[in-house]
């Protein structure tokens, strides 16, 4: 062939194969089996949150034990992948590894896992399970059967989880009775009306919406406790002691909270609120599990790329909530409601003057963070943040199985809709009762999520920037977060592999 024809031939080849990938991307996506339970789980998680509130520890085990049953399912239709808890026995023959046992499978699977952690919305999942095709009501434990898989997979789950330390069943000695309840005795240095010590975690009264108040007491203490997925323990990577009262640093970060609180644009508002993570909520971990759907649809995802990309954002998720916790538990430092009232105490500071006032002089008593008055901080200690932890962890997470740090999301969020809904633009910007020359359009917010750690770094920032956390517990969240996820990302290539050990 001479030069000229093989240059044509090449050119050729290489047109087809750029025409060629434009056809794939043009080709519409079905999500996988796996995208659609997922959606059915972060939709009954939402459902939690709107009858018991928002708690997010217990939201990121629930999730994390429903997708490593449906992880462990899949398993035994792979050659080589073993399940995390009955390892590769349940491995079913290459004539049985067809696409429609194996999404039956994980479906039996993820139905009994959900079950497990919310029996009060059996009558939902039932449906969803018959829209789907399948029978809610076959309890097969027959391992030829996709089902009996399924159910299989799913008991062994169950029962590693029933007694890990989460007290679900409220059974825990110590405890009250009630599920998740506290079982270590666990009481505040600090009471609600008055401040002891400024340096520990004092509770919090909420408006309850009926023109009372409310005043949670920590969130689950004892989640330092709960098995964790791959980490040795809790404390592993416990976090170095934060600053105290007296510290420069620390009057540094608490005066830092103070300006981003009287000074937060539209965009930081929406910021602010995009990682509150909104009504309905799923937690950090269901909202790090829409990031990774939304790779899963990028990506043209199959089955078994979802099934292995949601088992590892969902487990690395429940042991960042572990970590952070123990720290918390340990530390149990206090939040910038409560130290921006101990420093400026008796004194008028410029902040936030509350829904549709923007910022005036305040007394510091007055001070309040960028949030409704129905929930003002979360029930727990500041150090380390969660959102912090949890959001560096997913991230270093889908980076590592992506082989990329490229995200490309973009969320369009309306500045002050969950704070202050109602009120325009230029009036939420308002400033010593002046309305600001802020339009609509300037409150309507393109949040650009370029890549995983820079909206990890977004979530733990955003933090700080409405008045919940003070910057040292966003930078070592961060940290503890990434060393987590290092460590959690090999274990969870084991069981891809097949060398996990039981």
């Amino acid at each position: 062939m001479s030069r000229l024809g093989l240059l044509s031939s090449c050119l050729v080849a290489l047109l087809f194969t750029v025409s060629s990938a434009r056809a794939e991307e043009a080709r519409p996506h079905t999500p996988s089996a796996a995208y659609q339970w997922l959606d059915i789980a972060l939709e009954v998680t939402a459902r939690e949150v709107d009858a018991r509130g928002a708690r997010p520890t217990v939201l990121s085990r629930t999730i994390a034990i429903a997708l490593t049953a449906m992880y462990d399912a899949w398993a035994a239709y792979d050659d080589k992948a073993v399940g995390t808890r009955l390892g590769g026995s349940l491995r079913r023959p290459q004539a049985e590894r067809t696409l429609a046992n194996r999404e039956k499978a994980i479906a039996y699977a993820t139905y009994r896992a959900l079950l497990f952690v919310h029996p009060t919305d059996s009558a939902f999942l039932a449906d969803r399970m018959r829209q789907l095709g399948f029978d809610p009501a076959d309890t097969s434990t027959d391992p030829a059967t996709p089902q009996g898989v399924g159910n299989l997979a799913a008991a062994a789950v169950i029962e590693y989880r029933r007694h890990d330390g989460a007290n679900q069943l409220g059974d825990e000695p110590g405890s009250s009775g009630t599920p998740y309840s506290d079982y270590t005795g666990y009481v505040p240095v600090n009471p609600p009306d008055r401040i002891i010590d400024p340096n520990r975690w004092q509770p919090i009264p909420f408006d309850n919406g009926q023109g009372g108040t409310v005043i949670p007491g920590f969130l689950t203490p004892h989640w330092y406790l709960v098995t964790p997925f791959a980490l040795d323990s809790s404390s592993q990577f416990r976090p170095p002691p934060p600053p105290r009262v007296g510290s420069y640093q620390l009057a540094r970060e608490v005066n830092e909270v103070i300006r981003f609180n009287a000074t937060l644009t539209p965009e930081e508002k929406a910021l602010v609120e995009f990682m509150r993570d909104g009504p309905r909520s799923t937690g950090q971990s269901g909202h790090w599990l829409r990031f990774a759907q939304f790779v899963s649809l990028r990506d043209r995802h199959d089955l078994e790329k979802d099934v292995k990309l949601f088992f590892s954002v969902a487990n690395v998720a429940m042991d960042a909530f572990i970590a952070c916790w123990e720290a918390k538990r340990y530390y149990d430092t206090s939040r910038p409601w409560t130290l921006v009232r101990y420093y400026r105490a008796g004194r008028e500071l410029w902040g936030w003057a509350g829904p549709g006032q923007g910022v005036d002089w305040i007394p510091a008593e007055q001070w309040h963070p960028y949030s409704p008055p129905t929930f003002v901080t979360p029930p727990f200690p500041g150090y380390v943040s969660g959102h912090s932890t949890v959001s560096a962890a997913a991230a270093k997470v889908l980076e590592l199985f992506t082989g990329s740090d490229a995200f490309g999301d973009v969320e369009v969020v309306r500045a002050g809709e969950l704070t202050e809904p109602g009120f325009p633009c230029n009036i939420i910007q308002q400033r010593a009762g002046r309305p600001s020359n802020d339009t609509e359009r300037d409150c309507v917010v393109k949040l650009k999520l370029r890549t995983f750690s820079q909206t990890a770094e977004m979530a733990g920032i955003s933090r700080v920037m409405g008045g919940y956390h003070i910057q040292s517990d966003n930078i070592e969240g961060l940290e503890l977060g990434r060393k987590v996820a290092h460590f959690t990302w090999p274990r969870m290539r084991a069981y891809f592999d097949g060398t996990a050990r039981h």
